[in-house]
C-alpha cells in the first residue's frame, strides 16, 4: 500500500524547475521520494533514513508539539527541550507572581531539583505516519452527497482509529490533506510530566515586543527551556517525585560554527495551517471586509487591555500573555491584507482559474468531472458571506472576548447535574470541587475592571456591526432599554453575576442551586448569544458542504491540469520538512536587508522609557567587555539570522537544522512584507526569522550562569560541508576530464 501512495505522489510532484527549492511544506516520510536529490545537491549530508524512520533513531524522534500550538526540540540525552520564548510565554507567566515575576526577571534552574513542574503542560512525540487515503475512502461512490459522504468518512475514521489503538498507549489521528483528497494515519506518544527548566528576562525574550512583531532586522532572544520526564521504567507519566529525565531516540547536537549567506539549512516542526489553494473568491472577501472586521476587534480589545495594563503592574503580569496572543494575529491580519493587495494576489488567483476553467473545456470527461469546481465555490462564498459579520463578531467579540461569559459556561454541567433529581450527591460534589480548581485558576490572572468595559465594548461592536436580522432577541431589548449604551448594562452585570470574582462563586458554590445559573445575567446573556450562533451556523451547513466539495474538486483537478508541478499539502499541524539557505532580501526599492543583526543593534535600539526596549544592565556590560565566550566570532555577537524557508504559525519553535543533522538556530518569526505567505508564497520576499544558536548559548553561559545546562549539551564546531555551486561544478567537472 505504502508503495503505490508513493507512486502516486512521485507521478504528482515530479520535479519542476519553476518552483524554488525552498517552497513547501514537506511529510517527513516521503522526503526521499520527492526532494532528496535536490536537498543533497544542495548541501545535505544526512540519509533518508536519518531523517525520518519507524524503526531507528531518526531527526523526527527530536522534534515536539510543545502544548498545543507550538515546536520544540530535545537538545540533550537528559530531555532537556528548547522552544521559543513567547510560547513557554503563557507557561511563565502563569507561574510568575508580582513578588517572583519570572517575566521581568528570568529564571535558571541550577539543578534539577529546581526544575518547576507545569501542570497541564504537555510534550507530544510523532512515533510513525501511515497511509490511509483507500481505508477512509472506502465505501465512498461519486454519486453520495456531502452530507454522506461525510458520515461515511467518519465512520471509516473511527474503525481506523480504534485499530490502531490496539495494543498501545498511543494517541491516534487521521489527518486529511489535498482537501480531503489523501489521508494519512499519525500516532503521537504524549508526556504529561514537563518541567520549566530556564528563560531570559522578556527584556531579551521579547525584546522589541509588539513593534518589533513580525519586523526585520530582528535583536530578539526568544528562547525557553524545559525538560521532559518519564516514569522510572522508562514510560510517559504524569508528574510524580518519582520521575527521571527523559532518555530521548535522538537528540539534537550543537554547532556553534555559525551559518553564512548560501548555506543549507532545513526547519521541522508543526505549522498549524495555510490555505495555498485558496481560490479569488476567498482572496476578495478576505482583503473587503472580514480582514479589517478581525483587527478593527482586536484592536479595540487591545486598547481595553492596555488602558489598565498601563496604571497597574499586577494587571501588566495578569494580562501579558493574553493581551501578547491578542497582539499577534492583529498585526498578522493587517499585514495580511497589505501583502496580498500589495502582490496582486487577487489577480494571480483568477488568472490560475482562467486557466483552469480552459483547461477543463478542451475535454467532456473533464468537464463532466471539474466544470462545477469553481462555481460551487462561489456559490458557497455568497451564501457564506450574508453571515460572515455574526459569526466573527460572536467568535471575536464574544466568544473569544469578555472573560466572563465564556467562564459561565463551565457552570453547563453543574447545572444540568443539580437539575437531575436521580443524581447522586457525590457526582454533585465532584462538579463543584472541579469548579472550584477552575475558578481559582481563572481569577489568578483576571481584573473584573478589564472585562467589565471588555463587555460593554464588544455588545457595542456586535450590535453596530452585525445585520439587526441575525442579532439575538436579547441584544435588541437591551439596546432599546439601554439606548445602545452598553456601559450601565455591563455595570450591572458585575454587580449581579456570580461569576464575577472568586469569592461570588466560591459563595455560591457553598450552596448551588440551578436556578441561580439559569437565572445568572452572564449565563442568560451567553446562553442568547450561543443560540443565536447555532442558528447561524444552520443557515450556512450546506454552503460549507458546498464549499468542501467544490474545493476537492479544484485541487483534484490542479493536480490533474499540472502533472509536472511539486504539489503539497496545506499545513495542519502535523510534522513537516521545509529546506532552503541562509538567504538576505530586497524588501524595496533601493533597500537591502542583511542575513544577520548582531548586539550592537540591540544597543542602537535602547530606548529606556519603554519596556519594549530595555535592555538589561548585565547584558550591556558583556556586550562593552565584549565578552561572548566561544559564541561571538571576535569582537561581534551575532543574534538573529534569515533564512528562506516556509513556515507559519506552529513553527514557532522549530529548530533551524545544518546539513549534518545539527541545530544552528531556532526559528520564530516570518517577515513583513511576506505576510500574505500563508495564501501565496513569494520566493523573492518570503524569510524566516531565527535566532542564532549562539545567541542562545551565550545568554545561558555568560549572561545566566547556567553553566549546568550549557555541559549536558553535545556542541561541536565543525563546518559542516557547504553547497557546491553550479559553477564549482563546472570546474570539478574539467579537472577530473583533465586527470583522465
Amino acid at each position: 500500500m505504502k508503495k503505490i501512495i508513493i507512486a502516486i505522489f512521485i507521478v504528482l510532484f515530479s520535479f519542476s524547475t519553476a518552483i524554488k527549492a525552498d517552497e513547501g511544506m514537506w511529510i517527513p516520510m516521503l522526503v526521499e521520494e520527492l526532494v532528496y536529490m535536490e536537498m543533497k545537491e544542495m548541501g545535505l549530508e544526512l540519509t533518508p533514513e536519518q531523517i525520518y524512520s519507524v524503526n531507528n533513531s531518526s531527526l523526527k524522534d527530536a522534534i515536539v508539539i510543545f502544548g498545543g500550538g507550538c515546536t520544540g526540540e530535545i537538545i540533550s540525552p537528559e530531555g532537556l527541550l528548547l522552544t521559543n520564548h513567547h510560547c513557554g510565554y503563557g507557561v511563565i507567566q502563569d507561574i510568575s507572581t508580582p513578588e517572583n515575576n519570572m517575566l521581568k526577571n528570568g529564571f535558571w534552574a541550577r539543578s534539577k531539583k529546581e526544575e518547576i513542574p507545569i501542570e497541564g503542560l504537555r510534550v507530544t512525540f510523532l512515533k510513525k505516519i501511515e497511509p490511509a487515503t483507500d481505508q477512509v475512502l472506502e465505501g465512498v461512490t461519486e454519486d453520495m452527497t456531502e452530507e454522506e459522504r461525510s458520515k461515511k468518512i467518519r465512520e471509516n475514521i473511527d474503525k481506523i482509529t480504534e485499530e490502531a489503538k490496539e495494543g498501545n498507549d498511543y494517541r491516534v489521528r487521521v489527518m486529511p490533506f489535498f482537501e480531503g483528497n489523501q489521508y494519512y494515519t499519525y500516532f503521537y506518544e504524549v508526556y504529561e510530566d514537563v518541567r520549566f527548566v530556564g528563560a531570559p528576562p522578556e527584556a531579551i525574550g521579547k525584546y522589541g515586543a509588539d513593534t518589533d512583531n513580525w519586523m526585520w532586522p530582528r535583536h530578539t532572544g526568544d528562547f525557553s527551556m524545559f525538560r521532559v520526564y518519564m516514569s522510572p521504567d522508562g514510560e510517559p507519566a504524569k508528574y510524580s517525585e518519582e520521575n527521571v529525565p527523559l532518555k530521548p531516540e535522538h537528540f539534537l547536537p550543537i554547532n556553534i560554527s555559525g551559518v553564512e549567506e548560501g548555506d543549507f539549512t532545513m526547519i521541522m516542526g508543526y505549522p498549524g495551517g495555510t490555505d495555498r489553494y485558496m481560490t479569488s473568491y476567498g482572496i476578495e472577501r478576505g482583503i473587503s471586509k472580514y480582514n479589517p472586521n478581525f483587527v478593527d476587534i482586536r484592536a479595540e480589545k487591545l486598547d481595553i487591555m492596555n488602558q489598565e495594563m498601563e496604571k497597574d503592574s499586577v494587571v501588566r503580569l495578569q494580562y501579558a500573555s493574553k493581551y501578547a496572543r491578542t497582539a499577534n494575529y492583529w498585526k498578522y491580519f493587517i499585514g495580511m491584507t497589505k501583502g496580498l493587495k500589495r502582490l496582486k494576489v487577487y489577480d494571480k488567483k483568477l488568472a490560475l482559474e482562467n486557466k483552469f476553467r480552459d483547461w477543463i473545456s478542451e475535454d467532456p470527461e473533464r468537464e463532466a468531472k471539474y466544470a462545477e469546481a469553481l462555481p460551487d465555490i462561489e456559490k458557497a462564498y455568497k451564501e457564506i458571506r450574508k453571515y460572515d459579520m455574526a459569526q466573527l463578531y460572536f467568535m471575536e467579540g464574544i466568544y473569544r472576548g469578555p472573560e466572563i461569559l465564556g467562564f459561565s459556561l463551565r457552570f453547563r454541567t453543574l447545572l444540568k447535574d443539580l437539575e437531575d433529581k436521580k443524581i447522586e450527591e457525590s457526582k454533585i460534589q465532584e462538579d463543584i470541587e472541579k469548579l472550584k480548581e477552575a475558578a481559582k485558576d481563572h481569577f489568578k490572572d483576571y481584573s473584573a475592571k478589564v472585562d467589565q468595559n471588555m463587555l460593554a465594548s464588544m455588545l457595542r461592536l456586535y450590535f453596530y456591526n452585525v445585520p439587526m436580522e441575525q442579532q439575538p432577541e436579547m441584544l435588541k431589548k437591551l439596546a432599546n432599554q439601554y439606548n445602545a449604551d452598553f456601559k450601565p448594562y455591563a455595570k450591572e452585570v458585575f454587580e449581579e453575576s456570580i461569576f464575577a470574582s472568586l469569592e461570588k462563586v466560591n459563595e455560591f458554590l457553598e450552596n448551588p442551586k440551578a436556578r441561580k445559573i439559569e437565572k445568572d445575567p452572564a449565563f442568560e446573556l451567553m446562553k442568547a448569544f450561543r443560540e443565536n450562533y447555532r442558528e447561524i451556523r444552520k443557515e450556512t451547513t450546506e454552503a460549507y458542504q458546498l464549499m468542501d466539495k467544490g474545493r476537492r474538486l479544484f485541487i483534484a483537478g490542479l493536480m490533474e491540469m499540472q502533472p509536472d508541478r511539486k504539489f503539497y499539502p496545506d499545513a495542519n499541524f502535523t510534522m513537516r520538512l521545509t529546506y532552503g539557505i541562509v538567504d538576505d532580501y530586497y524588501p524595496a526599492d533601493a533597500v537591502h536587508y542583511n542575513y544577520f543583526t548582531t548586539l550592537e543593534g540591540v544597543m542602537e535600539k535602547e530606548d529606556p522609557t519603554t519596556w519594549e526596549f530595555v535592555v538589561p544592565k548585565k547584558l550591556k556590560e558583556l556586550y562593552e567587555a565584549k565578552d561572548y565566550g566561544p559564541y561571538g566570532e571576535g569582537d561581534v555577537m551575532k543574534v538573529c539570522f534569515l533564512t528562506n524557508h516556509d513556515i507559519t504559525g506552529g513553527n514557532s519553535g522549530s529548530p533551524v537544522i545544518n546539513g549534518r543533522g545539527e541545530l544552528v538556530g531556532l526559528a520564530f518569526d516570518g517577515n513583513w512584507e511576506a505576510m500574505s505567505g500563508d495564501i501565496a508564497f513569494e520566493p523573492e520576499l518570503q524569510r524566516t526569522i531565527n535566532v542564532d544558536i549562539r545567541y542562545v548559548l551565550f545568554i545561558i553561559d555568560k549572561f545566566g550562569r547556567a553553566t549546568n545546562l550549557i555541559e549536558e549539551m553535545k556542541i561541536t564546531k565543525a563546518k559542516p560541508r557547504q553547497k557546491i555551486g553550479p559553477a564549482e561544478k563546472v570546474g570539478m567537472e574539467k579537472e577530473e576530464a583533465s586527470k583522465e
